[in-house]
């Protein structure tokens, strides 16, 4: 396979955020271009994915510059799987903004910030350098501010800033963490720096530095202490775009976490601890806070919290049995967490309203659009052999492996309040009797029969996903485990890069 594929998912995003510029006024032009765009970036990120799944780690150096003194861009199976999420979720939001974002929202530059947002991802994905990550973080950024103010509401703005605020902390300790870094090893490539830190003699200052890299990811992450700018601002921009964030932004800081404490840093006891202490809290107060929310949007941001709790306690245990739980659950909660917030948008469409209290009686009116939700909610729940099943079977043998009752003790309690919250959401909008029957608002010049097409039609892509996840979880179990083998062992990881 040639080595430019590896670039190609950053490219084809770049290339189609510049050519929806020189269509700024044609709405119609943008949504078709925006879905072209998308099905192009998913067929290069299946090759790229594919080809790493059945050969080496690829390796592109940018300008010819050899590791480790220039940028270089590495596809392995973590890099790949997470950009060919990225593409499917990509793809879906965008048939869904094709009509679930507003005329004015797109003339304000809706898709060309989208596809710089996924961009940036895809960008901090395949980066090997550990500076190129930080600029592909603040990519990310400004494009998701932009996308958060879009239409200038205050709700937004409040929440905008909050968002921001945090992430420019974050932002701030992981480039001081970077400098830190630079300062003893002497280098940025991530591959030349996880041989050189295990020689610096100082551990008290590499144990500082990982620190900086903790907190920095964890802002990202929204982890306990500092979720809380993740519930004040996912509930307030558009559907489409709360999708993104859900899916996709928080798990960009996670997987800084995975790549940074798997190849640079080897977390000793007390950065385990903490990582531990951190990930159980952040199960309880997301779980908690999910409890005593009545609005869909507030609840599946607090459980985008929960859950993120479970993932990093898998990376505080530390071996190679709860990085494959770590992963599959990572593969399951991006597809869910996305199309839980384009369901959110559904509904609003259907109602006019997110609130539990004033939703009911969907099943009755829609009985097929409602059974497919209730798959995406039970498979957030976990019930088997749905995909949210399986992978925590990996991370409570993991605890029960590590004897963390504690741990185990988050899962379970994270576990049962997710389920309780789904039966909720399932009593209280779809099975009990309806408060209102307002039909489908028609604001973009279709039909209410064509609006409901497109924007079921993401729903379904997920959907169906979510169905191969659970019901291939073999086949999700070897790319987890392919992933933890190289987050255990990065031999492979830094001779691609450096060579033998």
């Amino acid at each position: 396979m040639i080595n430019h594929i590896v670039i190609m998912p950053v490219i084809v995003h770049l290339f189609t955020a510049l050519v929806l510029l020189a269509f700024w006024q044609k709405t119609d032009v943008q949504r078709t271009l925006s879905v072209a765009g998308n099905f192009i970036g998913l067929g290069l990120s299946l090759k790229l994915f594919w080809g790493v799944l059945d050969g080496p780690i690829l390796t592109l150096n940018a300008a010819n510059w050899e590791s480790p003194f220039g940028i270089v861009f590495v596809a392995d199976q973590m890099s790949t799987t997470f950009v060919l999420l990225t593409a499917i979720v990509s793809l879906a939001v965008s048939i869904f903004s094709a009509t679930g974002v507003s005329r004015a929202r797109i003339l304000y530059g809706y898709f060309p910030i989208f596809h710089f947002l996924i961009m940036g991802l895809n960008g901090a994905f395949l980066t090997g350098d550990i500076f190129n990550l930080y600029v592909w973080f603040e990519v990310i950024i400004i494009a998701s501010f932009v996308l958060l103010t879009i239409g200038g509401r205050k709700s937004q703005l409040e929440g905008a800033v909050k968002y921001m605020t945090l992430n420019i902390l974050a932002s701030t300790f992981f480039l001081t963490g970077i400098a830190i870094l630079y300062g003893i090893a002497g280098s940025l490539n991530m591959a030349d720096l996880s041989q050189k830190i295990g020689l610096v003699e100082n551990r008290s200052i590499v144990n500082m530095t990982a620190m900086f890299f903790v907190i920095g990811f964890g802002i990202k992450s929204a982890l306990f202490p500092l979720y809380f700018w993740l519930p004040s601002s996912y509930h307030t921009p558009p559907s489409a775009v709360a999708a993104i964030f859900g899916g996709l932004l928080t798990k960009v800081g996670i997987y800084g976490f995975l790549r940074v404490f798997t190849l640079i840093f080897i977390p000793d006891e007390s950065i385990r601890f903490l990582l531990m202490g951190m990930g159980i809290f952040t199960i309880l107060t997301g779980s908690f806070g999910a409890v005593i929310k009545n609005n869909l949007r507030r609840i599946f941001s607090y459980l985008i919290v929960c859950h993120l709790g479970f993932v990093i306690g898998g990376l505080a245990l530390f071996t190679q049995l709860a990085f494959t739980g770590l992963v599959f659950y990572l593969i399951h909660d991006i597809i869910i967490k996305s199309n839980l917030f384009l369901i959110a948008g559904l509904i609003r469409s259907l109602r006019g309203t997110m609130s539990l209290e004033k939703l009911g009686g969907i099943y009755d009116q829609y009985p097929k659009i409602s059974i497919m939700i209730g798959v995406v909610l039970f498979s957030l729940a976990g019930i088997p052999p749905l995909s949210g099943f399986w992978p925590k079977i990996y991370l409570f043998d993991a605890g029960f492996q590590n004897s963390n009752y504690l741990y185990i003790g988050g899962l379970i309690i994270g576990s049962f309040i997710t389920l309780f919250l789904m039966s909720k959401i399932w009593s209280e909008a779809f099975w009990k009797k309806p408060i209102s029957e307002d039909l489908i608002v028609d604001r973009f010049g279709v039909s209410s029969w064509q609006k409901q097409t497109l924007l079921v039609l993401p729903i379904g892509l997920l959907t169906l996903t979510t169905l191969f996840i659970g019901f291939n979880a073999e086949f999700i179990i070897q790319i987890a485990d392919k992933i933890a083998g190289e987050m255990a062992d990065t031999t492979p990881y830094v001779e691609a890069v450096l060579g033998n």
